[in-house]
């Protein structure tokens, strides 16, 4: 898909600056002036002009985006009037002859309907009118047609309209691109979900067992284990955003390892070594909670003696190094990768599997769990974060694209 699109855009673009350099009509401006030849400005201005009608596009086709976009797209062409549509009605109109939405919907049915685009003269009865031909072309993502852009000029064109098709493609690739967002937000969401249904009902049970067994016996130990379930449960079923802070996350395992110390006393110890600068960094929800609680579960696994857990979080420059590392039992590198292939189920809890899915998906391939263990030997879990990674935004809090 990636090759596709690069490959169109390569194919579009020196089109869409043909056509908006014979279409343009306004100066260049000054500034401009020594970046060579005229179809170098003309690709200059072009790209530039591309590239500020992307960002609203890549949200999908709405009233908010076609409106923000409109402009800069009329620009590209250099047009009188130019509008985006979805299949019902006109979304944005940008220039002149706003009065011709009505008769430019009722002729789109045919072009809607068949994915090809078409150019027809408009009826208008006002003089000063500017608007008297209209070049229709489809919006389509996997092959389902969307909406149009609708170029608007004083006269017929062949350079209007091939040149409106070939911008009509590109905000198609930009659309296409705003689904493919989409669904990789939607399948993360769905990651989320499913890490909420498979947060271990043993500790679940098992904490409240310990609440229980200090009811009678310490009022107080048990009115403070509850509380730290609450919030660990709370935050754990929590339906606002995608991602969170490692000062958030580190919260959560404070509660968890709160009750599983309460079970557990004297035979688990825990170390955390936290750089104060990593923990405003955003990381996906729920991401190095099931990563302690692995550790927790095969560190106390198979042991009578004490288990002991090391949590750090360091500050490598663009990224956030966390390393959580246990001296239990460790693990068969060969089941583990087979564990990770999601050819193994685990054998409770929230697999590393799914981690180390969530993570690749945000962050890339070279993002994944780095896993060092061997039977008896313990295990360590290496995570890099990115700082800074597009996409990756807390609830009302965007960072930079």
């Amino acid at each position: 898909m990636s090759g596709f699109l690069a490959g169109l855009l390569v194919a579009v673009l020196p089109l869409l600056a043909a056509g908006f350099w014979l279409g343009r009509r306004t100066a260049r401006p000054a500034s401009l002036a020594g970046l060579g030849t005229p179809v170098e400005h003309a690709t200059f201005e072009t790209l530039h002009t591309a590239s500020l009608a992307t960002p609203p596009l890549r949200a999908g086709l709405t009233e908010e985006t076609a409106g923000k976009s409109a402009r800069k797209l009329r620009s590209l062409l250099g047009t009188d009037a130019l509008c985006l549509t979805d299949r019902d009605q006109v979304l944005a109109w940008d220039g002149a002859g706003a009065h011709h939405r009505t008769e430019i919907m009722e002729r789109l049915t045919g072009p809607l309907d068949s994915g090809r685009g078409e150019a027809f003269p408009l009826s208008c009865d006002t003089p000063d009118c500017s608007v008297r031909w209209a070049v229709v072309a489809p919006l389509t993502v996997d092959d389902r047609v969307h909406g149009a852009l609708v170029a608007c000029a004083p006269r017929e064109s062949a350079v209007l309209v091939r040149a409106a098709g070939e911008v009509a493609r590109w905000v198609s690739v930009q659309l296409e691109l705003a689904d493919l967002d989409q669904s990789r937000t939607r399948l993360i969401e769905a990651e989320i979900r499913a890490l909420r249904a498979q947060i271990s009902p043993h500790f679940i049970f098992n904490s409240l067992a310990v609440i229980a067994s200090f009811v009678r016996t310490d009022p107080e130990r048990a009115r403070e284990l509850l509380l730290e379930f609450a919030d660990f449960t709370r935050y754990s079923f929590r339906r606002h955003g995608d991602f969170t802070t490692l000062a958030d996350e580190l919260h959560a395992i404070d509660h968890y390892l709160a009750l599983v110390r309460a079970r557990f006393g004297d035979r688990l110890s825990v170390t955390l070594q936290i750089a104060p600068e990593v923990l405003p960094v955003a990381l996906p929800f729920l991401c190095l909670q099931p990563l302690v609680e692995n550790a927790v579960k095969h560190g106390l696994e198979g042991k009578a003696d004490q288990c002991h857990i090391q949590i750090t979080a360091q500050d490598t420059g663009a990224e956030a190094l966390v390393v959580i590392e246990d001296d239990g039992a460790g693990m068969d590198p060969v089941l583990l990768r087979r564990i990770l292939a999601r050819e193994v189920s685990p054998t409770g809890g929230i697999g590393l599997s799914n981690v180390d899915d969530r993570l690749r998906q945000v962050y890339g391939d070279d993002h994944g769990l780095v896993i060092e263990t061997a039977v008896g030997a313990g295990m360590k879990i290496t995570v890099r974060l990115p700082k800074y990674q597009p996409g990756v935004h807390l609830a009302g809090r965007l960072t930079p694209r």
